[in-house]
């Protein structure tokens, strides 16, 4: 049994060492863990890691948080284009090579994972980390030179709301689990290797709030399920290669703000109630093979900061109902089969002539006259 003299001595030991640390001592499993992570990365100008010393990990490491009741880490957060001081001093953004260990699967009660605009970390996304981070709500590795697939048990975490691995090399097909992330509200997969279809179920996402799936290569159709997904605000699916129909499900979304299909194989009709929704203002569907007439149904509550519809087979004539919408900024319908008199008034009357260029027979304002 210990001495009354050792457990006091071992109760001040353990206050100094909390007073010291924001009352909160760092786990030595933990501390093992960061520096591995530490130890399989370089990073040569800012410094990042001289701050990861002693044997305390949430006393003032650079980018580590801990759970002050626990005294386990919660967050590692290391951006290399930031305002914190430490970047802004030094004039320059950050510049790590290196790879992530799997070491950070050790951190099991972390809840947020950010290695951000790094440049140069490659090597693939660890894949323990769905099975081995429960409480994981952040992974953002946006701007580096990772490869390798999505780990295909994306969907095991639950509470995960920002996935950000935009700006790498990572190919292979978005796993089939991806849509079971119900907390899900930020998805970013842009600019990446990504191949394979969009899953049919993805409108299973139903917080996800934004999904930016831009310039990948990406093929088969856009799934109809995306017009049940409530919270859905901007989707972004442009420079990919779908094809098949717009789904008319689209113009359902409730929220829909900015939609982005253009740079794709897609075919066949503009769906109408796309372009009589209230609330979509960014729409671009340039750049596909899309037919028929654009769609007479606009009305005074269309407001649309940009509407992009050129490079596309579309005929017939310019909507009259443009005429009557309650805001119209970029307009863009060139390189299409139009035909017939640009109508008079606004928005027309302050577009560039570069707005309805290519077409068949347009004429009127700002083209030269109709005969």
């Amino acid at each position: 049994m210990a001495s009354p003299l050792y457990l006091l001595l071992l109760f001040i030991a353990f206050a100094v060492a909390a007073a010291e640390g924001g009352a909160t001592v760092c786990n030595p499993a933990d501390r093992a863990a960061l520096m591995s992570i530490r130890d399989a990365l370089t990073e040569p100008y800012l410094g990042i890691f001289a701050s990861w010393t002693g044997d305390n990990c949430c006393n003032r490491w650079y980018g580590v948080s801990c759970d002050p009741t626990t005294g386990r880490v919660a967050d590692l957060s290391l951006r290399g284009e930031s305002e914190d001081p430490l970047l802004t001093r030094s004039g320059r953004s950050g510049l790590m090579s290196g790879r992530i260990s799997p070491s950070v699967c050790l951190l099991t009660h972390l809840s947020t994972l950010i290695f951000a605009d790094w440049k140069q970390i490659s090597g693939p996304i660890p894949s323990c980390i769905p099975s081995s981070l429960p409480s994981l709500r952040v992974l953002d590795l946006v701007g580096n030179r990772l490869s390798g697939p999505i780990p295909s048990d994306i969907g095991h975490l639950s509470r995960l709301t920002v996935l950000n691995v935009a700006d790498n090399q990572i190919s292979g097909q978005i796993p089939s689990s991806l849509p079971s992330l119900s907390s899900l509200m930020h998805l970013d997969l842009s600019a990446n290797k990504i191949s394979g279809s969009i899953p049919q179920n993805f409108g299973n996402l139903r917080m996800l709030s934004r999904a930016l799936l831009s310039r990948n290569t990406l093929s088969g159709s856009i799934p109809s399920s995306i017009g049940s997904m409530p919270r859905l605000a901007d989707l972004d699916l442009s420079n990919n290669q779908l094809s098949g129909p717009i789904p008319s499900t689209l113009g359902s979304v409730p929220v829909l703000s900015s939609l982005y299909l253009d740079v794709n194989h897609l075919s066949g009709p503009i769906p109408a109630a796309m372009l009589s929704s209230h609330g979509l203002g960014i729409l671009n569907l340039s750049r596909n093979a899309i037919s028929g007439e654009i769609p007479d149904v606009f009305g005074d509550r269309s407001y649309f900061t940009a509407l992009d519809l050129s490079f596309n087979d579309l005929k017939g004539h310019v909507p009259r109902t443009l005429s009557s919408a309650a805001y119209v900024g970029h307009l863009d319908l060139s390189h299409n089969h139009l035909c017939g008199p640009i109508p008079n008034g606004s928005p027309f009357d302050h577009l560039e002539a570069t707005s309805f260029a290519a077409n068949d027979c347009l004429c009127g304002s700002p083209l030269p006259a109709c005969h």
